[in-house]
């Protein structure tokens, strides 16, 4: 497991690597998580010992949530201030992303459809 764990956290620094050189405007661990995604595509399969960090990391995933909350409750009085414009934000986000997700299963839909997708390769 701990291997695993020092797997994740080396594709982590990786992604914080690339976004600080490059000065892209994403989080590092996103960039970590593409990088393992990609390694993941190119062997094939999931690692036992990244299976395993996964697992555990998982079932304290609730833990994970603690420094938000605290960022919440450290940020209340902002939070309070601009309570308007957050709503209209995490409502306007909600649908911009519920209507791209629709997008996206449409074409993938049409691609690989109950054929497989043999419509869409033969056109």
């Amino acid at each position: 497991m701990l291997t695993g764990i020092l797997v994740l956290l080396v594709l982590q620094l990786g992604g914080e690597v690339i976004v600080r050189l490059l000065g892209l405007p994403i989080p590092g661990p996103v960039v970590g998580l593409v990088l393992m995604f990609g390694a993941l595509l190119v062997r094939g399969s999931l690692p036992a010992f990244l299976h395993r960090a996964s697992r555990a990391l998982l079932s304290v995933l609730a833990l994970l949530f603690v420094p938000a909350g605290v960022g919440v409750i450290a940020y209340l009085d902002l939070l309070q201030e601009s309570w308007i414009a957050l709503i209209i934000t995490l409502i306007a986000s909600t649908a911009i992303t519920m209507a791209v997700t629709a997008v996206v299963f449409s074409l993938l839909l049409r691609w690989f459809g109950p054929s497989g997708g043999q419509e869409a390769r033969e056109s």
